[in-house]
């Protein structure tokens, strides 16, 4: 997600921690401080704290497919849901998120549910025949209704309509607003994709276009994922776009518009393919099968990413370059938040320090400030602001505030300084390698860039940037 949200409310200043060496555990994800649930019932949160009612435990879901038929003109969806799950306790009561929809029926493993209750953004089943730890099974929810945006202290996040289509955007709590899901991002799974809808529209998904059919006035149009992948990455976007392809290689690139801004679209994208190139070669290879460009005929708050896609509203095109920045960080998300996924959101700064420094980056790689020039502009912007918050543990209130990403970016950059570029860059590239379509976390991170190339400073760095208010010098 770009960074362009506005400053959210803070939450009151934090002190810095006493000692950060060695830096905090990885934690093991469950309803932390909640009363446990009863024997075979799967809790109803994964225990993250900073979204505490999302998640849910007792399984990890495998796979995904969903079939999805929709009317644009009416914002009426009927679907149906099957996900492939494997119990990691006895079940016999487990619950989904999912929230404002109706759901007409439900069987687990052919069976119809003993009994399914709804609540403001939960599906919770009890099952016929209980299912004991270790075992697969399979979930099948028919549903139907109105879909829109579910509120979150960040803002409204999930299905939206635009003035002529749809568009999600499910980060960090709105995947289920569209399907019901296991929705945090430490578990990840595959997905199969099929969207019916009136014929004159385009819909762009996560994946591979696998199939397309047109029958009656309808087209379907399948996506597959075969990667594992967070539910907040799963996207639907239907709307009259033209489609151009811009490159085959290293992997597919297209961009989806409409029509009206066609010489926009094609200048502000042209150097797309070039800046694949450079993260490919400073980050490793690009790590899915190809890479789509979504441009909405409405305006859109922020730029967004989703799994092999990136989206921007018209207002991010100016047919001038004005949004190179923007396209450099929401494409650096395909490896840093996408492939290399955070296990809590704590740990937010993972992504959006690399996707800011990966800005920086671009307009080195393409005669800009040096990247030097830039972590000095930014520090001194941090600098002007309240010294309130530690990145490694900004609260849910500040997980998208500007210093995050900043922040985030300078560490980075600190960690550079002191490795050099070889052995910086050439760590980065063994990370997201060792890591792709992985879950990790600021430790991890340390472990890994300590181990890899033998310095005793990753640590220390880290703990200063991420861990502490006060803001080191350069």
């Amino acid at each position: 997600m770009a960074d362009l949200t506005p400053t959210m409310p803070r939450t009151s200043p934090k002190s810095p921690p006493k000692s950060l060496a060695p830096l905090p555990p990885k934690p093991a994800l469950g309803p932390a401080g909640a009363t446990a649930p009863a024997p075979g019932h799967g809790a109803a949160t994964a225990g993250d704290p900073y979204l505490p009612g999302n998640g849910n435990g007792g399984y990890l879901a495998l796979h995904y497919d969903l079939d999805l038929d929709y009317r644009v003109s009416t914002n009426q969806l009927r679907a149906t849901a099957t996900v492939q799950a494997r119990a990691s306790m006895r079940l016999h009561r487990f619950s989904l998120d999912f929230a404002g929809l109706t759901v007409d029926r439900v069987t687990v493993n052919g069976e119809r549910a003993v009994r399914t209750s709804q609540s403001a953004r939960k599906l919770t089943i009890t099952v016929a025949t209980t299912i004991e730890a270790g075992e697969p099974f399979e979930v099948t929810v028919r549903y139907r209704g109105a879909p829109h945006p579910l509120k979150s202290i960040w803002g409204e996040v999930g299905w939206e309509e635009l003035d002529d289509g749809v568009l999600v955007a499910g980060q960090p709590t709105g995947a289920g607003s569209w399907f019901p899901c296991n929705d945090h991002p430490s578990n990840k799974a595959s997905f199969r994709i099929r969207i019916s809808c009136e014929d004159p529209y385009t819909v762009v998904s996560n994946g591979a276009l696998i199939a397309r059919a047109t029958r009656s006035g309808r087209t379907s149009w399948t996506y597959e994922v075969k990667e594992p992948m967070a539910t907040y990455l799963a996207t639907v976007l239907i709307g009259r776009y033209r489609r151009s392809d811009l490159a085959a290689a290293p992997v597919a690139q297209r961009i989806f518009y409409p029509a009206n801004l066609a010489r926009e679209v094609a200048v502000d994208f042209a150097r797309l393919p070039e800046m694949i190139a450079v993260f490919a070669d400073l980050f490793g290879p690009y790590p899915f099968d190809a890479y789509s460009v979504v441009v909405t005929d409405d305006e859109l708050e922020i730029p967004l990413e989703a799994h092999g896609l990136a989206i921007f509203g018209r207002n991010h095109v100016d047919g001038a370059h004005g949004s190179d920045r923007l396209i450099a960080h929401e494409l650096a998300h395909q490896w840093f938040g996408n492939s290399l996924t955070l296990v809590r959101w704590q740990d937010i700064w993972l992504h959006e320090g690399f996707a800011c420094y990966a800005e920086w980056l671009w307009a080195e790689a393409g005669g800009g400030l040096p990247a030097d020039a830039s972590a000095a502009v930014h520090r001194a912007e941090i600098e002007a602001m309240p010294r309130d918050i530690v990145i490694g543990e900004p609260g849910p209130q500040d997980m998208f505030d500007d210093r995050v990403y900043k922040r985030g970016a300078l560490a980075l950059h600190a960690v550079r300084r002191s490795l050099g570029d070889d052995a910086f860059f050439g760590a980065v590239r063994a990370y997201t390698q060792a890591r792709r379509n992985g879950s990790i976390t600021t430790e991890d991170l340390v472990e890994f860039f300590s181990v890899h190339t033998g310095s005793g400073d990753i640590r220390r760095i880290v703990d200063r940037w991420v861990y502490r208010s006060a803001l080191p010098k350069l």
